[in-house]
């Protein structure tokens, strides 16, 4: 039996929906710059606010504007040379502000025509603001469109998105907030996860846990897309829905059902970039110290046609190491058997104007654009993962990793004393903290450990606010929802074997030390080293967010732990308008979900849920069965240091 095509991604979709606004709001499957009637081209300029810009740049490249007619691109806040014989496509904030400088611009003939986008929807309000303002310049014939987009989320992978709200857990769990402060957040967050189910597709069921942010937004959520679902019939002329939302299942989570995971140290090359360094929006940045006390930023950007983070940033670290060593071999072979036919010494002396009708240096001249990507894009994770291993050789970060694999065996806290008291080259306190924040979440641990390490702790100098927090929860909850199927990141190593991967991961970092940006190699003679650390890397199994989804999921496959706690889970189908529309939920299978989490995600759940749902698909795809697609949100997604920032002002406050 054939294997069923996979449904679109969520970057895929929404890339999907941009093409048409800059196709003007136009079905179209042509491309406006490749089509063979060059007349058919409208050339225009894009007009931004902070907000949209975020938005399209982590899905859109320059090239990727200038593919569909967009020769410029601007911000509205600052100023801009009119240009009144051209369109301009506006992709705003419904803001008061924004709407004001787009009346301006009306008014003072900017551009020739004005196609107006908003990222959301644009309230009644200053709709009919705006209509007035614009009557009153006498150009209203200028506005060709205004469109609700309903695009108001960020993409930064495939399948991860984020609202890109800060703060969010520490208002949520910080006893001061005001009742009206909790209902406008929640609002936001509703507007935002709307644009989402929009740009899907589909209205889906919702499930959420019960007593907290979530189950507010889910309400919320459920009557606006009630609402919807009216107005499309209506709109339809018809009595259903043309919407299908049996196989599109919403799960809304509170941050609190698992937090281990917030603090935890991962091994997977996403997940310690941005651990390590700072991964926003698709951007890296390295904060690189020279002897002299000057302190440089290197960054990075991850084009989403970049190769080798599409196919290894959900891997292993030491994986990574291997394969970009892998690809710059290919690289070189490539590169040296193009010039040894050309009579060129190097790839780099071809020259790209050369008229020579010679085949092979045609050919090579053809070849040239795509080994320049690649040798840059491995020019860059080389850079990155050099800088990545100097990091972990000054912070010991892999016996941390260790530790956190090994909570629940009692020679750990001896272990974690040790590291606690134990000086690195690099800054790590945070690190000891993070290590002890999972083993007290995870483990009952005894008072006299706690004030032994806390104790060291506070003498270091470290910040406990974050920790006087943690206690509350633990003390609160008991942390119930942690003991969800597999509560650990990991499993399998022993604390011996875990010893033998650090002393071995050592020796990784001492062989990788030392280069420079430019290296030819990244690794020299580390086949046996390589080999030994994969054999000792623990398993995979999910975190308890992953289990989650199993179970509302895919219930068949969940363990009976996992499915007794989503049984508990309210379930809203917005689909129904009359009568009850928020009934017991009933065990189904789903084909998509979007997994949200209120108050903050990672890249490390994000990876879990997709090494879940790839295996998955693998066990399915012989059977040909339909593939399962999981996109993963929140709030924002965080790095170690912010939530732990959030943590430390509620805990400070408290």
């Amino acid at each position: 039996m054939s294997l069923i095509e996979r449904p679109p991604t969520l970057r895929e979709r929404q890339i999907s929906k941009m093409k048409k606004m800059l196709h003007l709001n136009v079905d179209s499957d042509n491309n406006l710059v490749s089509s063979a009637n060059q007349e058919e081209i409208v050339w225009k300029v894009m007009v931004l606010d902070h907000r949209s810009t975020a938005i399209v740049s982590s899905v859109l490249r320059v090239n990727d504007l200038l593919e569909y007619g967009v020769t410029m691109h601007a911000l509205i806040d600052q100023r801009r040379a009119a240009l009144p014989d051209v369109a301009a496509i506006y992709f705003l904030e419904p803001t008061a502000e924004n709407i004001a400088m787009t009346i301006a611009d009306i008014e003072h003939d900017q551009y020739a025509d004005f196609y107006i986008n908003i990222t959301s929807s644009l309230s009644r309000s200053l709709l009919e603001e705006f209509a007035k303002k614009v009557a009153q310049t006498g150009k209203s014939y200028k506005i060709k469109q205004v469109y609700d987009q309903y695009l108001d989320f960020v993409v930064t992978e495939p399948n991860l998105f984020s609202l890109d709200m800060k703060n969010v857990y520490a208002e949520f769990n910080d006893p001061r907030t005001t009742e009206d402060q909790v209902t406008s957040r929640a609002d936001q967050i509703v507007s935002g996860l709307f644009s989402t189910i929009l740009t899907m597709g589909s209205v889906p069921i919702i499930r959420c846990n019960r007593g907290g942010p979530a189950e507010l937004i889910s309400q919320r959520l459920d009557q606006r897309l009630r609402d919807h679902v009216i107005n499309t019939r209506q709109s339809n002329g018809t009595g259903s829905s043309s919407i299908q939302s049996d196989k599109l299942v919403l799960i809304l989570l509170d941050r609190n059902v698992d937090l281990s995971s917030m603090f935890a140290h991962s091994w997977i090359y996403q997940c310690m970039v941005s651990d390590v360094f700072k991964l926003d929006r698709n951007t890296i940045q390295i904060h690189t110290t020279a002897e002299e006390g000057a302190t440089d930023v290197k960054r990075y950007d991850i084009d989403p046609q970049d190769f080798f983070w599409n196919e290894n940033a959900s891997l292993p670290f030491p994986d990574a190491v291997e394969h970009v060593e892998s690809e710059l071999t290919k690289y070189t072979e490539e590169a040296k058997e193009i010039t040894s036919k050309t009579g060129y010494s190097s790839i780099k002396d071809i020259n790209p104007n050369d008229k020579s009708d010679t085949q092979h240096i045609q050919e090579a001249i053809k070849a040239l654009p795509e080994l320049t990507q690649r040798k840059n894009i491995i020019d860059m994770h080389m850079s990155v993962l050099t800088e990545l291993i100097k990091e972990l050789d000054a912070k010991n970060l892999d016996s941390y990793f260790e530790v956190e694999q090994n909570v629940n065996d009692p020679r750990t806290q001896k272990q974690l004393l040790e590291l606690i008291n134990q000086k690195s080259k690099g800054d790590n306190s945070r690190d000891k903290l993070r290590t002890y924040i999972i083993m007290y979440l995870k483990c009952d641990l005894p008072k006299s450990f706690c004030d032994e390490c806390e104790k060291t702790l506070s003498d270091l100098g470290v910040d406990l606010s974050p920790l006087a927090y943690i206690k509350k929860v633990k003390e609160i909850n008991k942390m119930s929802a942690m003991n969800t199927g597999t509560s650990s990141q990991t499993s399998g190593n022993t604390a011996g074997s875990s010893r033998n991967g650090g002393a071995l991961l050592s020796g990784l970092s001492s062989k990788l030390m030392g280069l420079t940006e430019g290296s030819s190699k990244i690794t020299e003679g580390l086949g046996s080293l390589i080999s030994g650390i994969k054999n000792l890397l623990p398993e995979k199994s999910n975190l308890p967010i992953t289990n989650i989804v199993e179970s509302i999921m895919m219930p068949a496959n969940a363990s009976q732990d996992s499915v007794n706690l989503t049984d508990d889970y309210l379930y809203f189908d917005p689909n129904v308008t009359r009568g009850s529309h928020s009934r017991p939920p009933k065990r189904s299978s789903y084909n998509e979900a979007v997994v949200f989490v209120v108050g903050g995600g990672n890249y490390l759940e994000y990876s879990n849920l997709e090494d879940w749902c790839n295996s998955l698909n693998s066990s399915l795809g012989s059977s040909g069965a339909q593939q399962k697609v999981v996109a993963y949100g929140s709030t924002k997604i965080c790095s170690v240091n912010e939530f732990l920032d959030e943590c430390a002002e509620i805990g400070g406050k408290s």
